[in-house]
């Protein structure tokens, strides 16, 4: 077990909810009280929920119902399944969320990195260096000040403003990848990575003012795209940002220049005690939304 299927990823997001492991699936999920209600409903751990046996998931889903009111997640796009599999188990919302960009590795990257990308690894390049970290705790203060200069820059919220706790409790996940770009002895760019079997995803990234003006995270990913191209298949780059990602804002257009192509990451849900779920989404504003589950509209806004 690496990356998103590890027990210490799921435990770094304690704050979000309670870890729970389905046992047949191999797979974490997040329970949480629900506001204003004595029940409890889970979540997938954020960003993707990721399991062992997707076969076994069904079962797994139907235990939860003993106990829980639903179950939402988003689906990895490199899982084992097909999506008539997960229809089949999330019959209540099952819809492609977002596209996330991926790279082939089979494939040269002179083949498909944009010209404009390019342009910018060589005139970086000149004046930041990027190492694979050997013990990428040994970093955590810097990383977690460079996330923090993330947040502020871009005003982030909720789920993915995590906290330094979060950030440094991730660090020790089995499978992590830390690449690290320096200037003049100075740490100005973090890029980290989950590898699981043949796929690395990339997981968060950041930069300090100086390393965005130096072009740090163009030198990252080209370093990154050159080591996992020597052992392994894929990479998913993630989405852009926000719930319906804009395919021209600046996060997407920065990805699509390394991609090969995309792939749909699918939104699950399945009410598992329908009563409490009805009772729960009784208010007519709550009951005409199309959020899942209705009762958490707007949570993470």
């Amino acid at each position: 077990m690496t990356g998103y299927l590890h027990a210490r990823y799921a435990d770094s997001l304690r704050q979000v909810g309670v870890p729970r492991l389905l046992p047949r699936s191999a797979g974490w999920v997040l329970e949480r009280a629900i506001p204003g209600a004595a029940d409890r409903d889970a979540m997938g751990c954020y960003p993707l929920f990721a399991c062992q046996d997707w076969s076994a998931l069904a079962a797994d889903v139907a235990e939860l119902g003993q106990d829980l009111v639903c179950l939402s997640l988003v689906a990895d796009p490199f899982g084992g399944y097909d999506v008539a599999d997960l229809q089949r188990v999330f019959r209540d919302v099952c819809v492609p969320f977002k596209h996330h960009f991926v790279v082939d590795l089979r494939r040269s990257p002179r083949s498909f990195v944009s010209a404009h990308h390019r342009r910018n690894v060589a005139r970086a390049a000149r004046a930041v260096d990027v190492d694979l970290c050997s013990d990428p705790a040994a970093h955590a203060a810097e990383w977690v000040d460079l996330y923090g200069n993330l947040i502020d820059r871009h005003r982030i919220a909720g789920i993915s403003a995590f906290s330094p706790a979060a950030l440094t409790e991730q660090l020790s996940v089995p499978g992590l990848s830390m690449f690290r770009a320096v200037h003049r002895a100075e740490t100005v760019g973090i890029a980290l990575w989950y590898v699981h079997g043949e796929v690395a995803a990339y997981h968060l990234g950041a930069c300090s003012e100086r390393g965005y003006a130096l072009g740090a995270s163009f030198v990252l990913f080209a370093y990154a795209i050159e080591c996992f191209s020597r052992r392994l298949a894929w990479l998913n780059l993630g989405a852009g940002a926000g719930v319906r990602p804009d395919p021209v804002d600046g996060l997407s257009r920065f990805k699509r220049g390394w991609s090969t192509g995309t792939r749909p990451a699918y939104f699950c849900g399945a009410v598992l005690d329908r009563g409490r779920y009805r009772a729960l989404a009784r208010d007519p504003d709550v009951a005409a939304t199309s959020y899942f589950p209705a009762y958490r509209r707007g949570e993470f806004r």
